[in-house]
C-alpha cells in the first residue's frame, strides 16, 4: 500500500504546457478520482505517475520515494486503460497471468493469484475462454484481473468504463467500489464523466487547462464549489447561471437577475454585504428549484415566474427548460407537474442553496 504525491509537477509537450504546478496528495487506501474535460491533462497525470510520460518539473512521490527516473516496471503499480488491450489468442487465464509469467514467478503462486482474482471479480467460470467469447464486461473484468493479480501498490485506471453501455457501466460502478473496499489499496481514477467521479470517490480533484481547481469530498465540491467551473462541472443536470446585481440595502438586500427578484437570507446578506450594488454571478441548482405546488417542507421559498420552452418527462421527475426575460434554466421537479410549452410557471427557489461568484474572476463569494 502507498500514498502519492505530485509536487509542484509540470508537464510540456514543447511549447504546449498541459500540467501546470500540480501539487496533489493522495492518501493511502484512498480511492481518488482525477475528473475534468477532455484535454485537460488528467490523463498525462496518470501517465506521468505510471513512468509513460516523463515530468519536466517537479517530482512524483510513490510511498516515501520519488519515482521520476524509475522505471514503469519497478514503481508497484498496475494500470486499466479504456482499451481492455487482452491478447485474441490467449485464454483468459494465460492472459491475467502473463504479466506474472515475465516476471519468472513460481508457477502455484501465479496460479494462486490468478483464480484469486477471477473469484474476486466473479469470472472464475471464464478461465479458458478466448476473449472473443466474451461481452464487454467480462473483458473488462479480465483487464481489471490482469491487474489486481500484480498486487499493486497503486492502481492506475484511465476511463475504464467509457467503452460498457449504460446500464453495465452503473453495474460496474458498484463493483469498483466493492473491489476497492476488498482489496485496501490506494485507487486512481480518471474520468470525464462527473457522475462516475460522484459515486465512486473519496475525494475528486477536478482539473481545467492542466489546473486543479479544487480538491474535496464529492459531497463538499457538491455544496460548496470554489468557483463557478467547479460548480457547473459538478452536479447533473448542471447548475443554473445568472447575470445579477446585488441590489436594496444591507437589511434587506436582492439578487436581481432582470427576470426575477429573490430576497436574499441575512445569513447571506451579511457575508456578501461588501458586494451591495455590483455586479455577481448567481448559481441555482434544478434541483433547488420547485414547482409552487410541490414544494419541499423544510426549504427557504422565494417565488419566481417563467416561461416553459420545453419539458422531459424521466418517469419520476421532470425537467423544465424554462426562460426568465431572456434568461434560460433548467428546473428538476416532481414528474406530477402538469404543464406544457409556452405556460408561465410558478416556481419556488430554496434561497438557502443559492450560490455567488465573483464575474471578474469567477471565484466564489457565497458557496
Amino acid at each position: 500500500m502507498a500514498s502519492v504525491t505530485y509536487e509542484h509537477v509540470w508537464k510540456a509537450f514543447g511549447d504546449n504546457v498541459v500540467i501546470k504546478d500540480l501539487h496533489l496528495e493522495v492518501k493511502d487506501k484512498e480511492f481518488l478520482v482525477l475528473v475534468g474535460p477532455s484535454g485537460c491533462g488528467k490523463s498525462t497525470a496518470l501517465r506521468m505517475l505510471a513512468g509513460l510520460e516523463e515530468v519536466t518539473e517537479g517530482n512524483i512521490w510513490i510511498g516515501d520515494r520519488i519515482v521520476n527516473d524509475v522505471p514503469p516496471k519497478d514503481r508497484n503499480i498496475a494500470m486499466v486503460f479504456q482499451s481492455y488491450a487482452l491478447y485474441p489468442h490467449m485464454s483468459v487465464y494465460d492472459n491475467m497471468a502473463f504479466g506474472l509469467k515475465l516476471r519468472k514467478m513460481p508457477k502455484d503462486e501465479i496460479d494462486r493469484r490468478v483464480k484469486e482474482a477471477a473469484q474476486i471479480l466473479g469470472i472464475d467460470h471464464l478461465l479458458d475462454r478466448k476473449p472473443k467469447a466474451l461481452s464487454g464486461g467480462q473483458r473488462q473484468r479480465v483487464a481489471l484481473g490482469r491487474a489486481i493479480v500484480r498486487e499493486p501498490a497503486v492502481f492506475l485506471m484511465d476511463e475504464p468504463l467509457s467503452n460498457l453501455d449504460a446500464k453495465l457501466r452503473v453495474q460496474t460502478r458498484a463493483e469498483l467500489i466493492r473491489l476497492h473496499k476488498r482489496l485496501q489499496t490506494t485507487f486512481i481514477y480518471v474520468t470525464h464523466d462527473q457522475v462516475e467521479a460522484m459515486t465512486m470517490a473519496d475525494r475528486i480533484a477536478v482539473m481545467r487547462d492542466g489546473v486543479l481547481q479544487q480538491l474535496d469530498t464529492p459531497q463538499n465540491l457538491y455544496n460548496h464549489p470554489q468557483n463557478v467551473f467547479v460548480a457547473g462541472f459538478i452536479g447533473s443536470p448542471a447548475m443554473n447561471f445568472f447575470n445579477a446585481t446585488l441590489t436594496g440595502t444591507k437589511e434587506e438586500m436582492y439578487v436581481d437577475t432582470g427576470g426575477f427578484r429573490l430576497r436574499l437570507p441575512e445569513h447571506i446578506a451579511r457575508e456578501v454585504s461588501d458586494w451591495l450594488g455590483k455586479e455577481v454571478i448567481l448559481g441555482i441548482r434544478p434541483e433547488h428549484l420547485f414547482h409552487k405546488a410541490f414544494a419541499m417542507p423544510g426549504i427557504n421559498p422565494q417565488p419566481i415566474k417563467a416561461k416553459l420552452d420545453v419539458k422531459e418527462l424521466l418517469g419520476n421527475e421532470e425537467l423544465l427548460y424554462l426562460d426568465a426575460n431572456g434568461q434560460q434554466f433548467v428546473a428538476r421537479v416532481d414528474a406530477r407537474v402538469d404543464v406544457v410549452a409556452g405556460e408561465t410557471v410558478e416556481l419556488v427557489v430554496d434561497v438557502d442553496q443559492i450560490k455567488l461568484f465573483n464575474p471578474a474572476d469567477e471565484q466564489a463569494i457565497y458557496s
